[in-house]
C-alpha cells in the first residue's frame, strides 16, 4: 500500500485492516503519533487525514491508502513551528508529555476550522483528547495564543 505521510510517499506491505497507527509506528517508524487505548477514546494516536483530525488507531490502512496524512513531525519544525506548537511551548502545557501530539494535532485541526473559537468550542473540540496530567486550563489557554498568532501571520 502506498501512503503519503508528511508530504512523504511511502510503501508498505500491510493488511488492508491493519491500523493506521500501526502502519506509522511499526512499518514507517514515525513514532510522534501515541498508541493510548486502542479503542478511540483517549485521543493519544490522533493524526490528521485529509485535514481532517482522526483518531489513527481506528483507521484501517486501506481506508488511508492515497490520502494525506500529517502527523506531529509534520505539523511543524525546529526552525518553524507551527503556532500551536510555539503556543504549547509558550504556556508549559506539557508535563508528562505523553498526548500532547494528540492534543496538538487536534488543536491545529480546530483553528484550521474555527480560527476564533470560545471556551465552550475548545472545550467541546478537545473532549476526546485526555490528559491525565490535567493541564486542560494550560491547554484551552495555549489554543487561545495559537488562535491570536494564525491570525496575526
Amino acid at each position: 500500500m502506498k501512503f503519503t505521510v508528511n508530504g512523504v510517499r511511502h510503501e508498505a506491505d500491510v493488511e488492508a485492516e491493519m491500523p493506521l497507527l500501526w502502519v506509522l509506528r511499526d512499518e514507517l517508524k514515525i513514532k510522534g503519533v501515541k498508541y493510548g487505548c486502542g479503542i478511540a477514546q483517549c485521543g493519544a494516536c490522533t493524526v490528521h487525514l485529509d485535514g481532517e483530525a482522526v483518531r489513527s488507531c481506528q483507521i484501517w490502512a486501506e481506508d488511508a491508502e492515497g490520502a494525506e496524512i500529517t502527523t506531529i513531525e509534520g505539523l511543524g519544525t525546529a526552525e518553524a513551528l507551527h503556532a500551536v506548537q510555539a503556543a504549547w511551548i509558550a504556556r508549559q502545557v506539557a508535563q508528562c508529555g505523553y498526548c500532547q501530539s494528540g492534543q496538538i494535532m487536534q488543536a491545529a485541526a480546530l483553528l484550521a476550522g474555527n480560527p476564533a473559537p470560545s471556551d465552550a468550542e475548545i472545550d467541546a473540540a478537545m473532549s476526546g483528547n485526555l490528559c491525565r496530567c490535567g493541564t486542560y486550563p494550560r491547554i484551552r489557554a495555549a489554543i487561545h495564543d495559537a488562535a491570536d498568532r494564525l491570525r496575526e501571520a
